[in-house]
């Protein structure tokens, strides 16, 4: 049996991380946290060691790209997919840019998100 791949979902917004939660407990994942902002994200990376971080773009404080940098200094061969809505495109170049793998559009379509998932962490 394979190892479940241990997640750290970064979203303000509840009902966003319930929509990833929801799709990857069913798809083989297991979700260890769940960060609602920048200053979270990173203390929990640091805790958790996740496999894969699903990261919002645009969040109150630090925005997205600025929590990749920061987990990414942590640790460089972080597996980071953005999460974005449309017509954050600029901001999805500059994180891929620094080091995100991939990223996600809302709404969530769950198996555009398990295959973009399952391709990061290739």
């Amino acid at each position: 049996m394979e190892q479940k791949k241990r997640v750290l979902i970064v979203d303000d917004a509840a009902f966003m991380r319930m929509m990833i939660r929801d799709i990857l407990s069913k798809n083989n994942f297991e979700v260890v946290g769940e960060a609602t902002n920048g200053d979270e994200a990173v203390a929990m990376y640091k805790e958790l060691k996740p496999d894969l971080v699903t990261l919002d773009i645009t969040m109150p404080g630090m925005d997205g790209v600025t929590v990749l940098k920061k987990i990414r200094q942590i640790d460089s061969s972080a597996r980071v997919v953005m999460c974005s809505a449309m017509g954050q495109q600029a901001m999805v170049v500059e994180a891929i840019k620094n080091g995100a793998r991939d990223f996600i559009n809302k709404p969530f379509h769950p198996q555009k998100v398990v295959e973009t998932l399952r391709r990061a962490l290739q």
